[in-house]
């Protein structure tokens, strides 16, 4: 009875359709934390940040050189140089104590502070000390040149970074030039990560025939540390109802997020839907998706917690881990959707297709007199060096017979 059940479910939608319908019931509650800004790589912003005051607060100097008024260097030139005098210095790191008056100069380092009677920086190379303790510019400069004002990189109460912002190294750079030392980001979600089957073993085991390595596991984790989630895996489940009822409940109780990825026979699939929809209402959403690899994925909320069934073949479960949960943890997140790292390359060789499927394909690139090439990795979907291999992956489109040798595609990138 629980394998017709089953196959009532499998209805195959589009990948984007599937995704729609699985968005549409995630409401997650943000949580927010405070970390310090030094500590903050990848985090997401639960909250816009605004500038506590200008950056920079006082004009400085971008040069090595002279700080002057303009007007007294306007019709300088190498045949007639404009003469001034040095009346000092500014010391890096404090506020000049002098001001210049006409025909006069102060020397001035980069970043240094500028006098405020000083409007512009001569750039020392543009210049020449002669004996009395002056100098010769050579250039003129024009008022403002090679001085960055108040409030040039950002002004007070101007937006720095907005809330669902992923944290970059360069964001902690500017932050910390602001002060701003903590911030509020969201919390991780915690994502239970399940493999089940007979046939399973820990890496740490040498297989017995018939027996495999577990590599989802330990794949998938690592994809939920690279999109800003905290794996947490449950184990190896046997198939067994009962022992994958107790593990999902575990999971629930546990987790944010659970990703289940079973086995390929058709008994397995079934013992996983069954289960996940006794988990909680209004339980499965889609049970398969019309793409290649990955055409059995479940996709469910079971009174508010999101429930990925992945295929058990390595290739199929990335792919479609990366297609559902990724987005599913930025959801949690409250992110910004992260743009994919792309290139463009021409394909070498012909792929045919099915329309009304979409299909995923792995790929080497490889440069060829200046072109970049993107060359199929062919290979099943339990292969998982076929993965290793490649470099990124492109997809045929759902209804399009194929792609043409020499044609332009777009290369989702491996990161």
């Amino acid at each position: 009875m629980r394998r017709m059940e089953s196959k009532e479910l499998f209805h195959v939608l589009s990948p984007e359709d599937a995704w729609q319908r699985f968005r549409a019931h995630m409401h997650p509650s943000l949580r927010v934390e405070r970390v310090a800004t030094e500590e903050a790589l990848d985090r997401v912003l639960a909250e816009d940040v605004l500038a506590p005051h200008d950056l920079p607060f006082f004009r400085r100097s971008t040069v090595d050189g002279y700080a002057v008024a303009a007007q007294d260097t306007f019709g300088a030139s190498p045949g007639l140089p404009a003469y001034l005098t040095i009346v000092g210095e500014v010391p890096m790191g404090q506020p000049p104590t002098l001001d210049i008056g006409v025909g006069e100069a102060v020397l001035v380092h980069t970043g240094g502070m500028l006098p405020d009677s000083a409007d512009a920086v001569v750039m020392l190379e543009h210049t020449q000390e002669v004996e009395d303790g002056g100098i010769e510019v050579f250039h003129p400069v024009a008022p403002g040149e090679n001085v960055i004002q108040v409030g040039e990189d950002i002004r007070q109460g101007d937006a720095v970074l907005p809330r669902g912002h992923r944290i970059r190294p360069q964001d902690i750079g500017g932050l910390l030039a602001l002060g701003i030392t903590e911030i509020a980001v969201a919390q991780k979600p915690r994502v239970a990560i399940i493999s089940t089957g007979d046939e399973v073993i820990p890496p740490s085991e040498t297989p017995q025939p018939g027996q495999v390595r577990d590599i989802n596991s330990y794949t998938l984790a690592a994809l939920t540390v690279r999109a800003g989630g905290i794996p947490l895996r449950m184990g190896i489940v046997p198939d067994r109802p009962e022992a994958l009822r107790t593990t999902l409940r575990q999971a629930k109780a546990e987790a944010d997020i659970i990703v289940l990825s079973a086995g390929s026979s058709v008994s397995a699939r079934d013992m996983s839907a069954a289960e996940i929809q006794a988990l909680g209402q209004p339980g499965i959403l889609v049970h398969g998706v019309s793409t290649r690899p990955g055409k059995p994925t479940i996709l469910a909320v079971c009174n508010g917690t999101p429930v990925v069934g992945l295929p058990g073949n390595p290739v199929s479960a990335m792919v479609n881990f990366l297609r559902f949960v990724v987005p599913t943890i930025q959801v949690w997140l409250g992110a910004k959707e992260d743009r994919p790292c792309t290139v463009q390359a021409r394909l070498a060789r012909n792929i045919p297709s099915v329309a009304g499927r979409e299909d995923v394909i792995q790929v080497r690139l490889e440069e060829r007199d200046g072109t970049l090439w993107a060359v199929p990795v062919f290979g099943k979907s339990n292969l998982i060096y076929t993965l290793i291999r490649s470099d990124g992956m492109i997809v045929v489109p759902l209804n399009s017979n194929g792609l043409a040798e020499g044609s332009e595609v777009t290369v989702f990138l491996h990161r």
